[in-house]
């Protein structure tokens, strides 16, 4: 009677999905193209050890497509200058070796990738916190400005609101 009806499940996650990158900073959604390529190069790892040779196709295609046309192709290599330069190396080079692991089936090759997008995706994640903190404080700084006008014997309300960021 309560079977898990995958069709459902799928369903709902798309939903989950595509509700997430409406609600998306572009630092997110680079977070999560970051997890798409990680996710589908695991899951090919998975294939590779079952002899899936299909699916492992699959997965390693779907990895190298959201390389190529997520994370390579929103680089701005006008205004990221060198670091857009090397990511965009960084990237032909996962999706090289990605293509070379599906042809030598070999998982510790899309092991390395995994960790290069792991690392690449951990900076993401660092910048979307960065990012974070500092609309924090721009808010805390803005409020403070408010109070210390109102009350002006309060003191330095800028110093007292980022106290706790210490």
């Amino acid at each position: 009677m309560f079977g898990l009806n995958q069709q459902g499940v799928n369903g709902y996650a798309k939903i989950g999905v595509e509700t997430g990158v409406l609600a998306a900073s572009p630092v997110k959604l680079i977070v999560m193209l970051y997890d798409g390529a990680i996710a589908a190069s695991r899951s090919a790892i998975v294939h590779m050890q079952s002899q899936n040779i299909q699916q492992k196709g699959a997965m390693l295609t779907k990895a190298i497509i959201i390389i190529e046309s997520g994370l390579r192709l929103s680089l701005d290599k006008k205004a990221g200058g060198e670091i857009a330069e090397s990511l965009d190396a960084l990237y032909a080079y996962m999706s090289a070796r990605l293509t070379a692991a599906n042809v030598r089936n070999q998982p510790e090759i899309v092991q390395e990738v995994i960790k290069l997008l792991t690392e690449l995706k951990s900076s993401w994640e660092a910048i979307d916190q960065n990012k974070a903190v500092a609309q924090v404080v721009q808010a805390n700084a803005s409020q403070a400005s408010v109070n210390q006008q109102n009350t002006p014997q309060q003191g330095t309300g800028v110093n007292r609101s980022l106290a706790y960021l210490a």
